[in-house]
């Protein structure tokens, strides 16, 4: 269309004569088959009717039967046809003759096909005769017992329907040529009218605008950044610059020269294709769509919606903690009432030395996890977080276990950049082990081995599982946001936990290192610095 006419004038012309050619095509065409069934209907009633009419003539049944001796049948058809302006009457007896055809020559032949009338019935249709294709009635000759001793073919040829048609479709023609010039003076006078409407604005100008309004309408709420074709920023609210961390205006800048390689760019650029798809900044967790703009059948570039997820997630993650805490006190909670009921019953038996055997067995049982943990973890929460790892492990049949070459003195050790990524990389560890097909049927399924120790200048912390660890082509990717091999958990993302934690190891000037010796294996290390007041 714009090779055409670039003017909004030319492009409503080329517009509306499209659509009136099509529609009155279109309105032709169903005109022109609904008149030719109309046609071939009325001339099958008429056949009809001068068929029963026919047949039911008490002369013609007893000429019929007698074998007309008299030759009055080709006659008669003859009349008939003349008088009706019918294409062919034609009597044949019950076995097939014909006593009257247009075709002298047949009369006294077969037909080839069967007698269809002999049940009493009418049929009609389109037949192709020997005289051409024809609207056709057949209806039976009925003698005076009521019986069918024959019938009656009735036809109007299609090329006397064809005559009926021409002579209407004419007239369409006309109207269809008034309408289209109709069509032509209505386009320009909509052009002019519209023109004045827009401020005289033309076509290309009228799809900048469109762009920023649809801008402005689909994230109003959120960050956004819409793009044109060409890939240059031309709408960057105050919220998208603050979470893509935007110093500048942004606007007529490419997205390439303003967002750094990653993932984030990856998904504003289109390469990475989906809906909430989750990307990690230093300082936000961002949820971003992309969405094309179509402006007249054509893209005009792509607005993309930003959501900061940051807070949300923590909460969500904090929230699947505690469930599994939660789940864990209540297995506990079980447990104990049994044990309970064991001391209650010993009891109320009067086995009071027995009674206080268990009771014993029972504290030192309890005592020895923690007092292992203890043993060599100086830290409390470094230690409370391993024991609530423990539980929560333990309900998924999975053995959580402090590497007894683990050493941490206490003091400062318990900031919260350690308690996260110690707590993301065990959980990791234990869904892999937990969720490995290959673990179906063993007790325990796996066991995860942690072990912390500090050194003079750093804290070093490693989490190695006994699950189906990664392969070796994607070592590289578990710490890219939006990498998983795991299902989504309720309203959890998955592929962030490794992301975060690499984020925040990097920004604490640590390291991080995964490696499948056989299941997975993390290494940290990060500098003394992080854990004595730097969070």
């Amino acid at each position: 269309m714009p090779s055409l006419g670039r003017t909004l004038a030319a492009r409503i012309l080329l517009a509306v004569l499209g659509i009136v050619v099509v529609t009155l095509a279109v309105g032709f065409a169903l005109f022109a088959r609904l008149t030719s069934q109309t046609a071939d209907a009325r001339a099958i009633e008429q056949a009809s009717g001068i068929a029963v009419t026919l047949g039911r003539v008490p002369q013609v049944a007893q000429a019929v039967v007698e074998g007309d001796p008299s030759h009055a049948l080709p006659a008669l058809g003859s009349q008939v046809q003349t008088a009706t302006g019918a294409s062919y009457v034609v009597i044949i007896d019950r076995v097939g003759v014909r006593y009257s055809h247009p075709n002298p020559a047949l009369i006294g032949r077969r037909i080839e096909e069967p007698v269809v009338a002999l049940d009493g019935q009418v049929h009609t249709g389109i037949d192709e005769g020997s005289l051409g294709r024809s609207a056709n009635a057949r209806a039976p000759i009925i003698d005076a017992a009521g019986r069918s001793v024959g019938e009656v073919s009735v036809g109007i040829l299609e090329s006397e329907v064809g005559v009926r048609l021409n002579a209407e479709v004419l007239d369409i023609a006309l109207y269809a040529g008034i309408a289209l010039a109709l069509g032509v003076a209505a386009s320009l006078l909509l052009a002019r009218a519209i023109k004045r409407v827009t401020f005289g604005v033309e076509p290309a100008e009228i799809v900048a605008l469109m762009q920023e309004r649809e801008a402005m309408l689909h994230g109003i709420r959120e960050g956004v950044l819409a793009v044109d074709a060409k890939g240059t920023i031309n709408v960057l609210n105050d919220e998208a610059r603050r979470l893509l961390a935007i110093a500048t205006t942004g606007l007529g800048d490419r997205v390439e020269d303003v967002v750094p390689a990653g993932r984030l760019r990856r998904i504003i650029i289109g390469e990475l294709e989906g809906t909430d798809l989750v990307a990690v900044t230093d300082e936000h967790l961002l949820v971003l769509n992309r969405m094309p703009v179509l402006v007249g059948g054509r893209n005009a570039g792509w607005v993309v919606t930003i959501r900061d997820r940051t807070e949300l997630e923590a909460l969500v993650r904090q929230l699947d903690s505690m469930e599994s805490l939660s789940t864990a006190l209540r297995a506990q909670e079980h447990e104990f009432s049994n044990r309970l009921h064991v001391l209650s019953v010993l009891l109320e038996l009067g086995e009071v030395d027995e009674a206080t055997r268990y009771s014993r067995e029972l504290q030192a049982e309890t005592a020895l996890a923690s007092e292992e943990i203890r043993a060599h973890v100086g830290s409390p929460v470094i230690a409370a977080l391993l024991l609530a790892k423990m539980t929560v492990a333990a309900e998924r049949d999975v053995v959580v276990r402090l590497d007894p070459a683990s050493r941490l003195a206490a003091g400062g050790d318990d900031d919260l950049p350690v308690v996260t990524v110690l707590g993301n990389l065990v959980d990791n560890a234990v869904d892999a082990v937990a969720d490995d097909p290959a673990s179906e049927g063993r007790h325990p399924r796996g066991e995860v081995v942690v072990r912390v120790e500090r050194t003079q200048d750093s804290l070093e912390l490693t989490v190695t599982d006994s699950g189906p660890g990664i392969p070796a082509d994607r070592l590289d990717d578990v710490f890219l946001d939006g990498y998983s091999t795991k299902e989504p958990r309720g309203a959890m993302r998955r592929g962030v936990g490794l992301a975060l934690v690499h984020r925040l190891v990097t920004r604490a000037g640590g390291t991080i290192e995964a490696s499948s010796p056989g299941g997975a294996r993390f290494e940290v290390r990060l500098p003394v610095r992080v854990h004595e007041g730097v969070s």
